[in-house]
């Protein structure tokens, strides 16, 4: 397709035609031009005059009737695909993410859709990239949890059992400089799991930046491995881990911005969310719009999953 949208403006306009939502779906979806029954495999399927956007396969023995929407994120959502791509829009250019209020207010839905339709979404935005970083590599991690200065004091005596970290989520970055950013939660910030992460996402022919913690004591047997303590120095040449501390000051402010309080079951989502704007920041907001819908297939958030959070509460921003 071509002279596809480069505002919002432009695309809220332009996907407003459900017709031409679909074949913008069916172009992502069949890039070949022929429509796959997602049953059986036929390539043999037609649209049904009646019910536009409905799809049937023409083998008499499957006769499946499915959407444009299967084998994606939008699967099952009765919402039309032109409200799924504003939001699509959204997500991937607002720098500091888009609350499920705000969103709900400029889709008309409710709150509750609008926050199912970002979580699905931000499941788009995880990334399934298992190519190794190289060159200059910085490791660090950060800790997300409420301030205890910010809580009321019946608060703090319940959640703050400890100094520091204590009580927090931990979530590990690696950063190929002029390169992408991975964002993992972690439950451990020991030596075991920190440099297991490194080990699985960095070539052995890389150089490796961290802080002085204990925990990446080690690494120097698998790489070119050097250290920067910050109670002595931030830079010492190319010896820095300034980017990913950079990183680390943009998904707080979107959390501490935009979201506000954040369930740990929800963590890993919203940091690939900033992982995924950060990875494109150098494109303009039509070529970010365009990844992300390539992205959206193969992925599948239900609801019971999203709401199964269980005991784990929520948290704020430390």
């Amino acid at each position: 397709m071509t002279d596809l949208p480069k505002t919002l403006i432009e695309a809220v306009r332009y996907f407003s035609d459900l017709s031409v939502c679909n074949d913008y779906m069916r172009s992502i979806k069949w890039p070949g031009g022929k429509i796959v029954c997602p049953k059986c495999g036929n390539e043999s399927c037609h649209e049904l005059a009646t019910r536009p956007g409905k799809l049937k396969c023409n083998k008499a023995v499957c006769q499946k009737q499915f959407s444009y929407k299967v084998g994606t994120i939008f699967e099952d959502s009765p919402l039309g695909l032109d409200k799924w791509f504003v939001a699509v829009w959204a997500i991937a250019n607002c720098k500091n993410g888009i609350s499920s209020h705000e969103l709900a207010r400029a889709l008309g839905v409710t709150q509750k859709t609008a926050w199912f339709m970002l979580h699905r979404i931000r499941k788009a935005m995880e990334t399934d990239s298992f190519t190794k970083m190289g060159g200059e590599v910085e490791v660090d991690e950060t800790y997300v949890g409420g301030k205890a200065k910010n809580m009321h004091v019946g608060k703090r005596a319940e959640n703050i059992t400890g100094r520091g970290p204590a009580n927090k989520t931990a979530v590990q970055g690696v950063m190929q400089r002029g390169g992408e950013v991975r964002t993992f939660v972690v439950t451990k910030t020991d030596a075991d799991t920190l440099q297991a992460t490194v080990v699985r996402n960095v070539d052995r022919r890389a150089s490796v930046f961290t802080d002085a913690a204990p925990a990446y004591d080690g690494l120097g047997r698998a790489f070119l491995h050097q250290t920067i303590d910050h109670v002595r120095e931030y830079v010492r040449g190319t010896v820095h881990t300034n980017g990913i501390e950079n990183f680390w000051s943009l998904f707080k402010r979107s959390l501490k911005g935009t979201y506000v309080k954040v369930a740990p079951f929800h963590l890993q989502r919203y940091a690939s969310e900033q992982g995924f704007r950060f990875n494109l920041r150098k494109t303009d907001d039509g070529s970010r719009f365009s990844a992300l819908m390539h992205r959206v297939l193969g992925k599948r958030l239900t609801y019971r999953q999203l709401a199964a959070i269980g005991d784990c509460g929520f948290m704020g921003i430390q």
